[in-house]
C-alpha cells in the first residue's frame, strides 16, 4: 500500500506530496519520498541534488529560477513554518503568470513539488524554518534568474504581509502582521517584474 499521497495543485506541473505518518506516545515515523508512489502518480523525474536552509521570520527567499538548466523541487519543511509560492513562467501554457501558495510546516508535513518552468520562493511564518529540497539538475552559477516578490502583475497575496508596492521588490516599509519586518537579500531586490523576466518556451 502506498505511504506517499500525490493530489495536483489548481496549476499543471504543480503538486501536494502528503506523508502517511504512524505516530503514538513514543513519537512518529513516515516516507518523505518513494520513488514507486511518485511514479504511480505518473512523476518519474530523478533527483540529483538534496539542500537544506535555515532562514528567520520575516525572510523572503526568491521569487528564483534557472534560465538554461530548470530544476524541479520538491520542497518540505522540518521545523517551523513557511508560505511556499510558485509562479508559472512557461511560455505555451494557460496559467502562465499565474500562482499558487501552500503552507508547509513540520506540524502538517506537506510537500510540495513544483516542475521545471517555475519562479520558486518562500516567506517564513515562525520563528525559525529549515526547509529542505530535492532537485532534479544540479545548481549552475550565472545561470539563476528571478522575479520581483511582489509584482503588482503576478499579485501573490503573502498571508499577513503588511506594505504596499512602490515600484521596485525592495523590502522597506513591508513587515510581519507582528511588526517583524520583511528580510530579503540585496540580491532579491534587484529582480524584476514579470514583464521584464525570462519565460521558459
Amino acid at each position: 500500500m502506498g505511504q506517499i499521497k500525490v493530489t495536483k495543485a489548481p496549476i499543471e506541473g504543480l503538486y501536494i506530496i502528503e506523508p502517511t505518518v504512524h505516530g503514538d506516545s513514543r513519537g512518529y515515523f513516515m516516507e518523505t519520498y518513494s520513488q514507486r508512489d511518485m511514479e504511480e502518480a505518473g512523476l518519474t523525474m530523478t533527483f540529483v541534488q538534496d539542500n537544506e536552509s535555515m532562514s528567520r521570520k520575516g525572510v523572503l527567499r526568491g521569487l528564483h529560477y534557472q534560465k538554461q538548466y530548470p530544476q524541479g523541487k520538491l520542497v518540505r519543511v522540518i521545523e517551523g513554518e513557511v508560505f511556499d509560492v510558485a509562479v508559472d513562467l512557461r511560455k505555451d501554457s494557460p496559467t502562465v503568470g499565474q500562482w499558487y501558495g501552500e503552507v508547509l510546516s513540520d506540524e502538517n508535513k506537506k510537500q510540495f513539488y513544483i516542475s521545471p518552468g517555475f519562479a520558486h520562493g518562500f516567506l517564513v511564518l515562525s520563528d525559525v524554518a529549515r526547509f529542505c529540497y530535492k532537485c532534479t539538475d544540479f545548481y549552475h552559477p550565472g545561470d539563476e534568474g528571478g522575479l520581483a516578490w511582489n509584482d503588482p502583475e503576478i499579485d501573490i497575496k503573502w498571508p499577513g504581509l503588511v506594505g504596499s508596492y512602490s515600484g521596485t521588490a525592495d523590502s522597506a516599509g513591508y513587515h510581519m502582521p507582528d511588526g517583524t519586518p520583511l528580510n530579503i537579500s540585496d540580491k532579491d531586490k534587484k529582480w524584476l517584474g514579470l514583464k521584464d523576466s525570462f519565460v521558459f518556451g
